[in-house]
């Protein structure tokens, strides 16, 4: 893929896809596991899922007000590409998209991957995949470069500090009138914070940058939360998939809200910032599992959005492909570490020694 700037007519979306009805659900996995080592009971567990909420993955639903409201953005404040959407495991496929794109006469375009994180799964998978589908389209396949990753853009983060304001009116509703939770004044609802992100294999962790960006989005989200640092945060882990012999990124939420309820410490908001949009693993293991628990050990919970379609979300998006159209245009990242790398290292977040069989989305 061209590393050069400018000469794009297109945007590609890119995402994880689900499924969008019963008859879905068994064809999905076949996707998602296809050569992984999944036992059957974990993948009967998981299409039990889906089939939870009948058969359906909000994931799609969401990409495609993403798309529209990215159409808009585009077609208002430029540049005024056309916008494709391909995923990974289910309708519209990466292939299908990407042949349409040759279709439509499209030579260079610039892909946006609906993950905020260098890891394995959610970046260079992805890398994959792309190139994937470019030889199964053949020669008349358009170039596709993919956008930089974003943990630290200020559109990410704003999005997920009115998420956690949001949330923060809703799990303190009595806080003082000066909590910034609640009110935006000085001081800080009387509140704490779990940061979740889905977990992955320990050698996945040690191989990329996953863990620390993380912690750093978080910092981040909270340093504007909570000016003056008087709301305890933690980042914790969710949707484990593994087997307990390989050792995944811990702790587990569902293992921090039983501590935080025997330490008797209440409200908490739990934010689910691994994920841009909300997929099976935030409204099953978070929206039920978590609520459930809490519920159970007299725990209040409050679960803050994900970024979704937030203006400041959208217009991030906008603001990547014009910084790679134009090299003039500035490369916008809060914090020390500056804006990540446009084009991926040949040994950036390389694949695990032993496939990770993931939770469906």
């Amino acid at each position: 893929m061209s590393a050069s700037g400018g000469g794009y007519d297109a945007v590609l979306v890119v995402s994880f896809g689900g499924p969008e009805g019963p008859d879905d659900v068994e064809p999905f996995l076949d996707n998602v596991l296809r050569g992984r080592p999944v036992p059957p009971e974990r993948r009967a567990a998981v299409a039990a899922h889906y089939h939870h909420f009948g058969g359906r993955s909000p994931i799609n639903g969401h990409n495609r007000a993403l798309v529209s409201a990215l159409r808009s953005e585009l077609a208002a404040r430029g540049p005024d590409l056309p916008i494709y959407w391909g995923n990974r495991n289910w309708h519209p496929f990466l292939a299908d998209a990407v042949g349409q794109m040759a279709a439509d006469g499209v030579r260079r375009a610039l892909a946006f991957v609906t993950s905020a994180y260098a890891s394995y799964s959610g970046c260079h998978q992805y890398l994959d995949d792309i190139a994937r589908a470019r030889a199964s389209v053949g020669p008349l396949a358009p170039e596709i470069d993919k956008l930089r990753v974003f943990y630290n853009h200020p559109g990410f983060v704003e999005a997920n500090v009115d998420a956690l304001r949001a949330a923060a009116a809703l799990a303190a509703p009595a806080a003082p009138a000066g909590a910034s939770g609640a009110s935006g004044a000085l001081g800080a609802p009387a509140v704490r914070v779990a940061f979740t992100a889905h977990s992955i294999p320990v050698a996945m962790a040690t191989t990329s940058e996953y863990q620390r960006q993380l912690n750093e989005t978080a910092r981040l989200v909270m340093e504007r939360f909570d000016p003056a640092g008087l709301v305890p945060w933690s980042v914790v882990f969710q949707s484990r998939s593994g087997p307990l012999s390989v050792p995944w990124l811990e702790p587990d939420i569902l293992d921090h809200l039983r501590a935080l309820a025997a330490s008797g410490e209440e409200p908490v908001i739990v934010a689910p910032i691994g994920f841009v949009a909300d997929h099976m693993e935030v409204v099953y293991d978070l929206d039920l599992e978590a609520a459930q628990l809490a519920s159970d050990l007299g725990l209040t919970m409050a679960r803050a959005a994900t970024a979704g379609v937030h203006p400041a979300f959208v217009t991030m998006i906008r603001q990547l492909v014009e910084e790679r159209m134009d090299p003039a245009v500035p490369k916008l990242a809060l914090g020390t570490d500056g804006p990540y790398h446009d084009v991926c290292r040949a040994d950036c977040c390389p694949a695990p020694a032993r496939p990770a069989p993931p939770a469906g989305r």
